[in-house]
């Protein structure tokens, strides 16, 4: 197999300090690339490690679908997943000539690509959630924006897309909670394979829970429950067990949700935990600097089970 020949002058790595700043001002970076269907789609550059051309690739027997192989990167062995199989599967695109090399949910894999072109900052207000009929098969796109150009953004869902071509983690039997549960865990997060999970873990649990698509609509949802403790005179702990928030969501992400939560007195003593595919130093020292209980990375159902527990058992 071929070593990776890094691409020049894509610093994805560099200025991590500044990147993580700007999670928590309610921006992101997204690199923007295409596929060969006229489209142009973005990724958070978080995610990103590096961009090469499409090196040597070698395939393996029973393969997955849209699995083109396996290379060795800096000696590791990692798969090559072909984007075009899940976003255009009935055109007769190729395989890219550029791969970007991806790192999250605790996994790094390269994602082939037509081309990349460049990285553009964007308000998280500007990316939308998109209509179910716009999201595609499967949920694959997770957000929309727009460029000052006008051209749309289509945000694809990563974390679905690893999970198609490699599989869902299992969630195994977990030992239920020693107490039934009255109060409730509200969860956000825009990836539906992520909320497939969070659910599964909760229902082993025997928590009760609601969920939500993205930090507004939590963020919404939550000042309706505190509204509604406060006019009945009640603490707001008897309804609100926890909140469980993904990183990076349309429209409000969740270190800003995080943030307003702690800057509203109504929510003391309300745990925060984040849930997220970003789980480099930086992002967790970011989520302390906000104010959440716990980092959590994705996905490990055990390890989210794990740290939930205590909180609930309280």
């Amino acid at each position: 197999m071929s070593q990776v020949e890094r691409l020049p002058a894509r610093p994805f790595v560099d200025a991590v300090d500044a990147r993580t700043r700007l999670a928590g001002s309610n921006q992101m970076e997204i690199l923007l690339f295409t596929l060969g269907t006229g489209e142009i789609f973005g990724i958070n550059v978080f995610k990103v490690r590096e961009v090469t051309k499409t090196p040597k690739i070698t395939p393996t027997p029973y393969m997955p679908r849209g699995v083109e192989g396996v290379i060795s990167l800096r000696g590791h062995i990692i798969p090559v997943i072909n984007l075009a199989t899940f976003v255009a599967p009935q055109s007769q695109i190729g395989r890219g000539t550029t791969m970007m090399v991806t790192e999250f949910c605790r996994h790094t894999q390269g994602f082939l690509v037509e081309a990349v072109d460049r990285i553009v900052r964007v308000d998280w207000e500007q990316v939308k959630e998109p209509e179910d009929m716009v999201a595609g098969e499967g949920g694959l796109i997770t957000a929309l924006t727009r460029l000052p150009n006008g051209r749309l953004v289509s945000i694809l869902d990563v974390e679905q897309i690893l999970a198609l071509a490699l599989g869902e983690p299992l969630v195994p039997d977990l030992a239920p909670l020693a107490a039934p549960q009255e109060a409730t865990v509200l969860f956000a997060d825009d990836s539906c394979v992520a909320r497939r999970e969070i659910v599964k873990v909760l229902d082993r649990l025997g928590a009760r829970y609601q969920q939500a698509k993205n930090g507004a609509e939590a963020y919404a949802r939550l000042t309706a429950m505190a509204d509604r403790a406060e006019r009945q005179g009640v603490p707001l702990k008897r309804e609100l067990k926890l909140v469980l928030t993904d990183a990076e969501m349309p429209e409000m992400d969740g270190y800003v949700l995080t943030r307003k939560l702690r800057a509203d007195p109504r929510f003391d003593g309300i745990p925060v935990i984040m849930h997220s595919s970003l789980s480099s130093s930086a992002n967790r020292a970011l989520g302390q600097r906000v104010g959440v209980d716990a980092y959590v990375a994705k996905f490990d159902p055990v390890v989210l089970a794990d740290t939930l527990r205590p909180y609930l058992s309280r």
